[in-house]
């Protein structure tokens, strides 16, 4: 439990940096959206650029794998954004939901978590499990989110609206044209490559900082929201580790360190792509932020309790 601990402890403590500077007014009000549209439009896509254009196809290619966490991923945040839309959320909100249960934390605690539990062997998997979280899973929640915003209700002019919106996206372009660079064999200069990490590893510090200014601002979750958080936190943290589990273990057969590379990464807590998406589209971020901020305290129970299962 310790050694999850101190994987989550700078989670927690730049949750906080950013509570406590805008409590005692070091940030302003405006600070939250503008660190969070600087990493929407700025690190976040470096990072995703970077990420995709330094990953070969090759090492892509563990179809097993890919299959019981994509999938797994995928099936969740597509019955969460379902259940949510039944109980009246909009298709926004629910996307963003969908999102909150199957977002795991990969880039931040999936590495050095697995790196200290499982090896460095676990390490290419983890680098897959980012992958599809952050580029295929997030595309998704966009592609219908973008449905869920736009007026127009007529499906031909319906979907140009979305398929505009989506061109334009940089959290979809980018990593398009990192794996277009990796595909076509291009090898970014020294200096290109050192820009990309230092403005891409900027992506998580200052999104959990914005986490903490939102929180400052708005409060703790109560009634209705808190029931939501406690049913997105229990999906996330319980639901997707066992979805995970089951296809690797019962339908797919994988070998003992893919199949818990597997589910240690779905297990983790939610990562911030939900929050800076609520943000970018102006919906209501109390769920967001709640899940992510109660999932990462109770994760560090529940990934140690599978640890210690496994030995």
């Amino acid at each position: 439990m310790l050694s999850t601990l101190g994987v989550v402890f700078p989670v927690f403590a730049l949750i906080l940096l950013g509570y406590l500077a805008r409590r005692y007014n070091v940030l302003g009000p405006n600070a939250m959206s503008e660190l969070n549209r600087f990493v929407v439009w700025l690190a976040l896509p470096a990072l995703l650029f970077d990420i995709m254009a330094r990953t070969s196809w090759s090492t892509l290619w563990q179809p097993g794998f890919v299959a019981a966490f994509g999938v797994g991923s995928l099936a969740l945040f597509a019955m969460t954004l379902m259940l949510r839309k039944a109980g009246g959320r909009p298709l926004a909100d629910s996307s963003i939901d969908g999102l909150n249960a199957a977002y795991p934390n990969t880039g931040y605690m999936g590495f050095p978590l697995c790196l200290m539990a499982l090896g460095p062997q676990s390490l290419p998997l983890v680098t897959i499990a980012t992958i599809i979280t952050v580029c295929v899973l997030f595309a998704a929640a966009i592609i219908f989110i973008e449905i869920g915003v736009q007026e127009e209700r007529h499906p031909a002019k319906l979907a140009a609206k979305v398929g505009g919106a989506l061109a334009k996206n940089p959290l979809l372009v980018a990593p398009a044209l990192g794996a277009l660079a990796s595909g076509v064999g291009l090898t970014l200069p020294e200096s290109i490559d050192s820009f990309l990490k230092l403005l891409g590893g900027a992506a998580s510090p200052c999104a959990l900082v914005a986490l903490g200014l939102f929180l400052a601002q708005q409060g703790m979750v109560r009634g209705k929201d808190l029931n939501g958080t406690l049913l997105l936190v229990g999906l996330k943290l319980l639901a997707l580790p066992v979805l995970v589990w089951l296809l690797a273990t019962q339908v797919l057969r994988l070998s003992p360190l893919a199949t818990h590379t597997a589910v240690v990464v779905a297990a983790l807590p939610t990562g911030t792509g939900p929050f800076m998406l609520a943000e970018y589209y102006r919906r209501t971020a109390r769920v967001t932020s709640a899940t992510i901020l109660f999932s990462t305290v109770l994760s560090v129970l529940t990934v140690s309790l599978y640890l210690a299962w496994i030995g």
